[in-house]
């Protein structure tokens, strides 16, 4: 059990950690309503007359001001009949904030239809990032991201809740509307707006539950595949809340205005009754931990009440995230109105849950989407036998609500929350409004008032790596170069070239080899040779290696990939090297390089560390080749996929004899630590590290390696990106 609970740390705090990065990386955004302001307070922007709202086209002339006691709360006001009530002035809003009346000093209505005005031009097509910004900009723009929960939801539902979502993209989503669709394993990076409802329907009609499936169908997966299943359900848990922690974050990203997130799940399962608890999840026939408790066992209930409490405690963030990023939750539960939440085949070859074990369980997860919702001025959309309605009255409120301001009287540092309430002084009218905001301690007053730490120069060397290389008709090839130890005090170095993928929709030859020149400091030829020898008629390795002796050598990869390689040894000191591309089947010159590199001495007398040389595998098989083949061709690419396991090689020398200490750590993009990773000793001075990225989300990682002996210490950084 300390082994699985080590196991659920790490993989939590991997998910953690990159939802951290990514607030961190719109953490320059000013905050959005419901929360206090931590920047300067802006002197230039114009108070709303007080008494006549403004259309979302004058709001554009009148920018909220921040400051940091101010608070912003967006108010939906209806009539009986769930009709937005538009004529409503400032003077006929209350706003007290822990029951003390707040003076309301900026008030806005905003007013949206999804519409084009009269006489403009076709909606454009969103084709990348920048076509998505400039879309969320406009203010006549609703924004939706549809958050499909298959953890949470069983198969027959996730197919009985399309219609009503078609029908809602269908009835209520307009053309400069922004619509995204994501899963809880989704990478947030890879989420894309769009106008086209084509194409969120075709991903909604692809949608398939797994409530209490447990097979694995991810390499993710297969890592906890074999906890109990109440494991299993903690983990995927955090995995839903992490995502709509990240996908808050991206809406925030887009625009400060009001986002709606439709959130589809039965709700999270803090607990599973003991007649379905099992030590491995995988085994579906195994006999549960314990006996099964009566259903009105007291210990039972509660060991239920904890665990529901622990997670009410940890969705507190999801809704935090929320309201930073002005985003509202509408939690939609494809149950309709339910009345069980097992059903008789749930206990396995045990028997099913009692009534009232159901009872309990069906109402804790409906709590649970009502507090997502309820905490972000969202709606619950929950035991309802008309999703539709619901549905429907998510358009309304992103078309009309007041954006209300006010500098607390309170000024709370507490980090306590502290209760809103709006109210309006005209009868028959029903408010809704955020419950209140957690204010802010002193110190994280402080802290975001302080710029934010400088990137440290290696790490943003090694970042600038990996920075997306331009496809243009003169980039053919990527390459990667390694130094370590040569013979007669020399340093060998590896040049290693892959063909860059085109550019889709451009026609242009594909390189078939690559012509190396290396002159020393002096002039001096070093080296003269190519890979392969003969121009390739394609991007095809050949199918055998040339070597031409241990100081000059090209060799080939295996047949699996498409990399080559140049190896010869050189003197220590500066090194220039000329690159030539050459067409494939002889057809010429495509592209030249000049670059200059620092060629290490390896036998000065200190600590150092070889170019660590990185090989991917996509499958098992692949790995143990890799394994067991000390000469394979090393990776040039620096991206990888999710479903990758990477194997990560380097020498580390001391002075004479010395055995260095070798330690390696995974660090995140602004170079701080995630976790640290194991480091094996391959044979005399060679290190391996064996790392799978199934247990991080997509992103921009660092691994740094460290030396340290009586000698020195010697560091070397890795950047790599990984995708989903």
């Amino acid at each position: 059990m300390t082994r699985i609970r080590a196991s659920v740390a790490l993989f939590i705090c991997a998910l953690a950690t990159a939802m951290l990065a990514a607030q961190q990386s719109g953490a320059s955004r000013p905050t959005p309503q419901g929360q206090p302001q931590t920047s300067q307070p802006s002197s230039s922007a114009p108070a709303s007359t007080p008494d006549t709202p403004q259309t979302a086209q004058e709001r554009a002339q009148a920018t909220f001001r921040g400051g940091i006691n101010f608070v912003r709360v967006d108010a939906i006001v209806t009539d009986k009949k769930q009709q937005p009530i538009s004529d409503l002035k400032q003077s006929e809003f209350e706003v007290l904030e822990d029951g003390k009346p707040q003076k309301i000093e900026q008030f806005v209505a905003i007013k949206v239809d999804g519409n084009p005005k009269p006489n403009e031009p076709p909606v454009r097509e969103i084709r990348d990032r920048d076509d998505e910004e400039v879309a969320a900009q406009d203010e006549s723009a609703r924004v939706y991201a549809i958050l499909l929960d298959d953890y949470h939801v069983r198969q027959s539902n996730s197919i009985s809740i399309r219609e009503p979502l078609i029908h809602f993209l269908q009835t209520q989503v307009r053309p400069k509307d922004l619509l995204a669709v994501m899963y809880p394993l989704s990478p947030v990076t890879d989420v894309s707006f769009t106008h086209n409802v084509d194409t969120v329907i075709s991903a909604i009609n692809h949608f398939e539950g797994r409530k209490y499936d447990y097979r694995p169908r991810n390499q993710l997966e297969e890592n906890y595949a074999r906890y109990p299943t109440d494991q299993v359900e903690r983990i995927r848990n955090d995995v839903v809340m992490g995502a709509l922690r990240g996908l808050a974050v991206r809406l925030g990203s887009l625009r400060e205005g009001r986002k709606s997130l439709i959130f589809v799940s039965e709700g999270l399962t803090a607990t599973l009754p003991p007649q379905m608890r099992r030590a491995d999840a995988s085994r579906p026939q195994e006999p549960v931990i314990g006996d099964s408790s009566p259903s009105g066992d007291s210990r039972e209930i509660t060991y239920e009440w904890f665990e529901q409490s622990d997670l009410g405690s940890r969705m507190r963030d999801v809704y935090d995230a929320a309201n930073r990023n002005n985003t509202s939750i509408y939690s939609l539960d494809p149950r309709g109105l339910a009345v069980f939440e097992y059903d008789i085949n749930d206990g396995g070859v045990n028997a099913p849950p009692g009534f009232a074990t159901d009872q309990r369980a069906l109402r804790a997860t409906q709590d649970t989407l009502r507090e997502l919702s309820e905490n972000t001025d969202g709606r619950a959309i929950v035991n309802r036998n008309t999703l539709a309605e619901g549905l429907a009255q998510v358009s309304r409120d992103s078309s009309f609500y007041y954006l209300i301001g006010y500098n607390s009287s309170q000024a709370p540092t507490d980090g306590k929350f502290h209760e809103i309430k709006v109210r309006v002084k005209r009868p028959n009218v029903d408010v809704r409004a955020r419950k209140g905001y957690w204010a802010a301690t002193a110190s994280d007053i402080e802290r975001s008032l302080k710029p934010a730490p400088e990137v440290a120069k290696p790490v943003q060397t090694a970042l600038a790596a990996i920075a997306p290389v331009t496809k243009t008709a003169g980039k053919y090839v990527q390459t990667w170069i390694g130094t370590e130890r040569g013979s007669n005090g020399k340093t060998r170095v590896t040049l290693v070239w892959e063909p860059l993928p085109p550019t889709p929709g451009v026609k242009r030859e594909q390189p078939g080899r690559v012509s190396l020149l290396a002159a020393d400091q002096k002039g001096d030829l070093v080296f003269r040779g190519r890979a392969p020898d003969a121009a390739l008629a394609s991007a095809a390795p050949p199918t055998s290696p040339n070597d031409t002796g241990p100081a000059a050598r090209t060799v080939a990869a295996p047949a699996a990939t498409t990399a080559q390689r140049l190896v010869f040894d050189a003197p220590p000191g500066k090194l220039e090297l000329r690159l030539t591309v050459e067409g494939a089947g002889g057809f010429g010159t495509l592209d030249q390089e000049t670059r200059t590199i620092d060629v290490p001495d390896f036998t000065a007398p200190q600590a150092t560390l070889t170019t660590p040389r990185v090989y991917r595998a996509r499958t098992a098989r692949e790995f143990q080749t890799l394994a067991s083949d000390t000469s394979a061709v090393p990776s040039a690419s620096r991206e990888f996929s999710r479903t990758e396991r990477l194997l990560i090689r380097f020498d580390a020398y001391g002075a004479g004899s010395e055995q260095p200490t070798v330690a390696a750590t995974l660090l995140n993009r602004a170079g701080q630590k995630i976790s640290d990773l194991p480091v094996t000793a391959s044979s005399g001075a060679t290190h391996q590290i064996d790392f799978g990225l199934s247990s991080i989300p997509a992103g921009e990682y660092l691994i740094e390696i460290t030396s340290k002996g009586a000698s020195g210490e010697a560091k070397q950084l890795i950047a790599v990106r990984v995708t989903g």
